[in-house]
This record gives structure tokens, sequence and C-alpha cells, in this order.
């Protein structure tokens, strides 16, 4: 007996509607479980990365106090940044100046887009961290904080890289 096309299109039908769909659970708790431990080991590090730049080589410190996150002034021995922006050649930059003209309108326009300052700030001042190749001659530094305090960003502070504390000499433990 010939089944004709109708009928064997019925026919399908009705065997795909008794098949149940069958969910494989074990690859599914395999990416979970990998997904937890990922979690667990990225969300419980207590360490604070700043913009990475290999052309400043970082002073070392033995400080434990954590920065917070504030307005990043980078400086190395060729160029001058305020976050990812570019300021000034370090050779363009008069040392005889109070000021880095420049950097002043940066920090000028940032404090103007950050808004008004909290009570705590018309104290301290915005917050700076700057982070200052250790070949950077103090004449420079000196003159890039002179000018963050210009512009108002008075609560200073220099990144460095964190070394343990050292055993004073001829000290018996």
């Amino acid at each position: 007996m010939k089944i004709n096309a109708a009928a064997k299109l019925q026919e399908r039908r009705l065997r795909q509607k008794r098949q149940t769909s069958k969910l494989n659970l074990v690859s599914l708790m395999d990416i979970f479980t990998i997904l937890v431990f990922f979690l667990l080991v990225n969300s419980t590090s207590d360490v604070q990365v700043l913009q990475t730049d290999e052309t400043i080589k970082l002073p070392k410190s033995t400080a434990q106090q954590k920065p917070e996150i504030t307005t990043v002034v980078r400086v190395n021995g060729q160029q001058l940044f305020v976050g990812d922006r570019f300021i000034a050649k370090i050779d363009d930059i008069d040392l005889s100046a109070e000021n880095i003209q420049p950097l002043m309108t940066e920090l000028n326009y940032r404090a103007e887009r950050a808004g008004e300052l909290s009570e705590t700030q018309k104290i301290m001042g915005r917050a700076v961290t700057i982070l200052g190749d250790e070949q950077v001659p103090y004449e420079l530094l000196k003159q890039i904080m002179q000018t963050c305090a210009a512009a108002d960003f008075r609560d200073m502070s220099f990144a460095v890289e964190q070394t343990a504390p050292e055993e004073p000499s001829g000290v018996d433990t």
C-alpha cells in the first residue's frame, strides 16, 4: 500500500510531537563551575591598578595606604599626560615659569566638568595622583605640583611601586 505525500507529512509531524527534547546538563554545569571559580578569584583582589605606562618607572616605597581613584597626571622623560590625554613635551616646558599653562588649562577643564566641590574638597582641594618616572627632575615635579595647586587640585598623591619593608640592619628579631 502506497502512502501519499500528505499522509507521510502527517506521520512525520506525529513522530516529532512524540519526541521529547533532552538537555545535556553536564557541559552546562562545567561552564558554571568554571565561571564561579573565575569570579571568586577575580573579585576578591584588593589590588588597585592605575593606568600603566611602560615609559614610567615608578619609585619604590613600603607605603601601605591604597590610592583612591582620582585625576591622574603622568610624566615620563619625554611627555606629560593627564589621564590618556597628551598635554606637552617635556622639552617644550619652560622650567623658569611658575605654572605649566597647557596643564593648567586641562586641569581647569576637568574641574569645570566635575562640578561643585564638596565641603571636604573645599578644604583639601580636588584629588590628583601624580605618576612620575623616578628619573624626572625635581624641578619639573615641583612645577607640576604648583600647577595642580593653582588649579585647586591640592590633595596630591604620588604613585609608587609597593615593596616589602626591609628589616633594619643590626637588629635581632
